[in-house]
């Protein structure tokens, strides 16, 4: 509250890109950074999509997924002088229903150190979650962010810019880029937690990295909004924000050297521009329990998972692929039911034999794995053992496949510190969003579970110590629509104000 404000201008036109663009199918153009495209970039990635209404209740949707709908992740966007922003440059704040940028600082920075683009730093209130889902809001919400910074890089693709998540960048010193440390301006108002910064290329010469700019803030406005009168105190949240913050480091390993000259990408097929695909993205509430889809659709869908560097949302991404997709087949035309293993990283392959147990078979589902990784390790119908591995959710027994996301997790801890804890918990996110537009893009629907018995699917896999970890599910089929629900436009209570005015 307290600072200035300036709506964005909400897009009127449909102008972007064929939906395979998202994809990395198609080259797009990069549109110049100006105050439409600044607003339709952030209508496509953290914007409402939609407000839904039952009886005399209502709600909004947003284009990013949330657990329980409860959007703990923060946006803040650091610009440079931008033509017909009053502000000038500095920091600011995106506030999704009123579609604007919040001012929070006046910087003075060198023009050079943000030509070309701009950066978008996430945060976390994470009481935003733990008031409903206790100690589990914690990996919540780092879900959320991986799921913001998969929706950032979409959103991009379909303006023909590029994003990079910058890892060299402390909590310490995100929180003062972003005045998240400033007591003064969060008192009495909930804790915010840095996440990450992200820098966003938007023309053809690549942005100069954002330097360290604590100190250089002429001006500060604002302050925090408290959120409830009463609390519930989770130790162990805030044990795991403190073990988990990121530290400046002198080097960062990218470990791109890794990844995996994968073929060319093979998304569904699908008629709908960027932005009718990214606005359309629901999370499904209940499947229909009888719909089957092709195998072609269902290789396609698992395809936009694949950690590309040249294709979106993994070409965003530093580091090596560390996540696979363990998937419960139910109802796959072509496809006998069964546990199948989607291997997003080759090299893992000789660990997981290991680990795994010696009864699971590695049977190659097509000729090539290089192109297809997808190994069936046994048939059967696990419809109820997926409802049960789901914390008993019918949704992940009634949709055509569901699936968990296994983590190398100790090495990578032991390798890369705590901080690298809220790291895979991002690239599930990550995992998570391209499901949910690969699903969309194939005529069928998404769903993130976030309340899983991880015990339940190492026991199954034969799993023992922590090398490997569950850190997400995920379940796709033909949603059932609830027919009393209305859905309304997302801005209609925009409608008719000025663009953009403090």
């Amino acid at each position: 509250m307290g600072a200035p404000l300036f709506r964005l201008p909400l897009n009127d036109l449909d102008q972007t890109p064929p939906a395979a663009a998202l994809f990395g199918t198609a080259a797009v153009a990069p549109q110049p950074l100006t105050l439409a495209t600044l607003g339709l970039f952030f209508e496509l990635s953290l914007g409402l999509s939609a407000r839904k209404q039952i009886a005399d209740s209502s709600w909004y949707l947003r284009i990013n997924p949330s657990s329980g709908n409860l959007h703990p992740t923060e946006a803040y966007a650091v610009l440079t002088d931008l033509a017909g922003l009053p502000g000038g440059m500095g920091v600011y704040h995106y506030a999704p229903f009123e579609h604007a940028l919040e001012q929070r600082a006046l910087w003075t920075l060198p023009v050079t150190s943000v030509a070309g683009g701009f950066h978008i730093g996430l945060s976390s209130i994470i009481w935003r979650e733990a008031w409903k889902y206790g100690e589990r809001a914690f990996r919540y919400c780092q879900h959320d962010v991986g799921h913001a910074l998969a929706a950032i890089r979409f959103a991009s693709a379909a303006l023909g810019w590029r994003v990079q998540f910058v890892p060299e960048w402390s909590d310490e010193l995100l929180a003062k880029l972003l005045g998240l440390d400033r007591a003064e301006d969060f008192k009495n108002a909930e804790r915010e937690t840095p996440e990450l910064l992200i820098q966003v290329t938007t023309s053809g010469i690549v942005a100069q990295p954002l330097p360290p700019v604590a100190g250089t803030a002429i001006e500060w406005f604002g302050r925090a909004n408290r959120l409830s009168d009463s609390h519930v105190e989770w130790p162990a949240i805030d044990a795991a924000v403190k073990a988990s913050e990121r530290v400046a480091q002198s080097e960062e390993s990218s470990e791109v050297g890794n990844r995996v000259d994968w073929p060319p990408p093979s998304p569904p097929v699908c008629h709908h521009s960027a932005s009718q695909l990214i606005r359309q993205r629901r999370s499904a509430v209940d499947f229909d329990g009888v719909t089957s889809i092709t195998r072609e659709k269902f290789l396609s869908i698992l395809d936009a998972t694949l950690p590309r560097s040249s294709a979106p949302p993994f070409d965003a991404w530093p580091f090596a692929a560390r996540l696979h997709l363990v998937v419960f087949v139910h109802r796959v035309i072509g496809l006998e039911p069964g546990l199948y293993l989607w291997l997003r990283a080759p090299a893992d392959a000789e660990a997981l034999r290991y680990a795994f147990s010696a009864k699971l078979k590695w049977e190659p589902v097509t000729d090539s794995v290089t192109s297809v990784p997808l190994y069936r390790l046994g048939g059967g119908d696990l419809r109820d053992f997926a409802r049960t591995l789901s914390c008993q959710q019918d949704i992940a027994a009634d949709g055509a496949f569901s699936l968990g996301m296994l983590a190398q997790f100790e090495p990578v801890l032991r390798k890369r510190g705590a901080a690298a804890y809220r790291e895979l918990f991002w690239e599930a996110g990550m995992i998570g969003q391209a499901l949910y537009l690969a699903a969309e893009a194939a005529g069928v629907r998404g769903t993130g579970i976030g309340c899983y018995f991880d015990d339940v699917l190492h026991n199954a896999l034969g799993l023992t110590g922590h090398d490997w970890q569950s850190l997400y599910h995920f379940t796709v089929g033909t949603p059932v629509e609830d027919l009393r629900l209305r859905t309304a436009s997302p801005y209609e209570h925009l409608a008719g104000e000025a663009g953009l005015q403090a």
